[in-house]
């Protein structure tokens, strides 16, 4: 396994890549003031996996060479690995209170895992194969894979095929012998910049006629033909300044970027899906199932930095004792409890996959994704009932440092004489970056969308309802279906 600091040279040690980031392109992404503080999440997967009192969490054994590996990097073997991976997540959300990128790679590795198995039982490809080899590498280099599904998908009435632009999904453009050349965009991709590899998947399910989009493969992240366009995120120049402290959350924050696949040569061994439109629903809907389990861990790591912060805050203001202060940060505990408890349920309640690895319960995980399109939003409004309006409108730090006003500014911002303002000052500014700022991409927004918008939870929820058999439940106790147990 890498260390933490291995892993930040490991990117340092990629090949030149085309990343644009404010409308000019950029030579050194890692010690970028932008985009450091989403490496330093990411390097937190690996520095907790160094410590003796994580490692139960943090890592596992191999399901495949029997060696100890990055629990990012695991094929989940029964419901423990799958409960592990959302107190991990937890864990890690503590740890940054922001989110650390590296799951997305994790639920990928999975999904195509028992995808590619079932695939090649149906059709007689030999997929599975080759994605085995490509996760034995992945285990022993211990990569941040991204993993890479949403397409731009331009006109939202129209499939693929019929879009006015090609490029808006990402399409086998050319088969050679020697492998394929795709070509498009996948839009939203969180910590792409901070990682090794890039598995893409289909985005949708495809039809006959988008069998050139019914594509999987991985390629280098410092692949030439790759471009990358960082993502504008709320108060993100904030990062460019002097001083830390209006940014709120000091070191850790999250990325998303736009990755753009140029007639991006790939080699057949790399390839995981070619033209198979009848497994692509399987695979978006498993990815997706892992990646809304996900968000009971993470999400609810989050929440509890922000519980912490608007608990310390109401301390600051002189607040604490106030009962409707604490009943409302009763509320975003019990709040953020239940989004644990959701993906804890669809972790003990899943099943093992004809490839071996382990399925969450289906219904269980768009549930928890559901809420997480909910919750957090509460938990961030009571943080900033208990704040205060002090939390959008607090003079810089610039001002609090000034000879003319900061005198001023110390005298005025203080809350309960107990507590410095300086630490009043700081903790409102990670209740800002939280709800508001930069960081709020990642608790809030991405709670909202990422791994599905709230009707795609809805949809699934819908169609494995089973309404059916609970009608026939109804029938049967109130007479109209006999009892037949009496």
């Amino acid at each position: 396994m890498m260390t933490a600091a291995e892993y930040i040279q490991s990117l340092r040690d990629l090949g030149p890549r085309n990343i644009y980031v404010l409308g000019e392109k950029i030579q050194n992404p890692v010690d970028h003031p932008l985009i450091r503080p989403s490496i330093n999440c990411c390097a937190m997967t690996y520095k907790l996996a160094e410590l003796p009192e994580y490692q139960e969490l943090m890592t596992a054994k191999s399901a495949l060479t029997g060696r100890t590996i990055n629990r990012f990097c695991h094929l989940h073997q029964d419901t423990e690995d799958l409960i592990k991976k959302v107190k991990m997540l937890r864990l890690v959300g503590n740890m940054t209170g922001s989110c650390f990128q590296r799951c997305v790679g994790m639920d990928a590795l999975n999904a195509v895992w028992s995808t590619t198995y079932e695939m090649d039982a149906k059709l007689g490809t030999n997929y599975h194969e080759r994605f085995r080899n490509y996760v034995l590498e992945w285990e022993e280099k211990d990569w941040t894979v991204d993993g890479c599904m949403t397409d731009p998908k331009g006109n939202r009435s129209v499939g693929p095929s019929e879009q006015a632009d090609p490029d808006l999904f990402v399409r086998v453009v050319e088969k050679r012998q020697d492998g394929i050349v795709v070509r498009g965009a996948k839009m939203h991709q969180t910590g792409i910049l901070n990682s090794h590899e890039i598995l893409v998947m289909p985005t949708q399910t495809m039809r006959p006629e988008d069998a050139d989009y019914a594509v999987a493969f991985a390629v280098p992240a410092d692949d030439p033909s790759l471009i990358y366009i960082y993502g504008r995120q709320s108060c993100d120049t904030r990062k460019l300044e002097s001083t830390k402290v209006d940014v709120g959350n000091v070191n850790y924050g999250g990325q998303e970027a736009v990755v753009i696949f140029n007639n991006t040569f790939v080699p057949w061994n790399r390839v995981f899906m070619c033209g198979e439109i009848e497994f692509t629903g399987m695979l978006v809907e498993r990815f997706a199932g892992y990646h809304r389990q996900s968000y009971g861990g993470c999400k609810v790591g989050n929440g509890d930095v922000l519980i912490g912060a608007t608990a310390a805050i109401a301390d600051y203001n002189g607040v604490a004792k106030a009962s409707h202060v604490k009943d409302k940060i009763v509320e975003m505990v019990h709040l953020n409890e239940t989004l644990y408890a959701c993906g804890i349920a669809c972790s003990a309640e899943g099943r093992k996959t004809a490839s071996g690895n382990y399925l969450i319960d289906m219904m269980l995980a768009n549930v928890c994704k559901q809420n997480v399109t909910r919750f957090p939003y509460e938990i961030a409004r009571l943080a900033q009932d208990i704040a205060g309006g002090l939390v959008v409108t607090m003079p810089s730090d610039a001002d609090f440092n000034s000879p003319e006003v900061g005198e001023w500014c110390r005298k005025l911002m203080v809350g309960d004489p107990k507590y410095p303002t300086e630490h009043r000052q700081r903790m409102l500014r990670l209740i800002e970056t939280m709800t508001l700022g930069a960081v709020a991409v990642g608790y809030l927004t991405e709670s909202l969308h990422g791994a599905g918008s709230p009707q795609a939870q809805r949809i699934m929820i819908s169609r494995l309802a089973n309404l059916e058999q609970k009608k026939a439940l109804a029938r049967r106790l109130c007479g109209i279906d006999p009892d037949g147990l009496f």
